[in-house]
């Protein structure tokens, strides 16, 4: 499988798609024209292109990489993306340093571990009883489940990570409202108590 990566390869696949189709063509035009050899010529061409569909099947898609994930911008022609080049490039453009980088990775990896870390408090406080507050608990059942999807899908893209971060500004106002309906109810239990 390691010919199929090399750059020879990719050459001489590119090279009879491109001769099979010319010979396509060039029969069709054959064809068209009432020349002679027109039927022999497509024969094979239409021989060729079919032989090199049944051998892309076979050998599989290569794998996509999004790499305007990491580098946003890089999909619009216009960008002001810094080359990673040493030279007179580099000296014109400023170039990515290693080490910032480096700190910012660890940077976000402390981040998410301490996310992780609040992940599992807030599990934990999905399976307390409050059924007293009625109402309250039935919406916020709701966002429970849909922060269990965004928790489950946070590892695979960035975006999630955002989405995450709105969610738990939601569910800090939400049991800041749930913690006075609660305080509420016991205040309403503690009068009925001394009445």
């Amino acid at each position: 499988m390691s010919f199929l990566k090399t750059k020879w390869f990719k050459y001489l696949k590119n090279l009879f798609i491109g001769v099979g189709a010319a010979t396509v063509l060039m029969g069709a035009l054959f064809k068209l024209e009432s020349l002679p050899g027109a039927s022999m010529m497509l024969t094979i061409g239409l021989v060729i292109e079919a032989c090199i569909f049944l051998f892309l099947g076979l050998i599989g898609p290569e794998k996509d990489y999004y790499w305007e994930k990491l580098y946003p911008g890089l999909d619009d022609y216009h960008s002001r993306i810094a080359p990673l080049a040493v030279g007179e490039i580099a000296d014109q453009a400023p170039g990515l340093n290693g080490e910032v980088v480096e700190q910012q990775l660890g940077g976000m990896l402390n981040e998410l571990q301490s996310m992780s870390s609040s992940l599992g408090s807030l599990k934990s406080l999905q399976e307390v009883d409050f059924s007293g507050t009625g109402e309250q608990v039935k919406s916020m059942s709701n966002f429970y489940t849909r922060m269990n999807e965004a928790m489950a899908n946070l590892s695979d893209t960035l975006e999630d990570t955002t989405v995450y971060k709105e969610q738990l500004t939601s569910l800090n106002q939400n049991l800041g409202s749930l913690n006075n309906v609660y305080g509420n109810v016991l205040s309403a239990m503690s009068n009925i108590g001394t009445k």
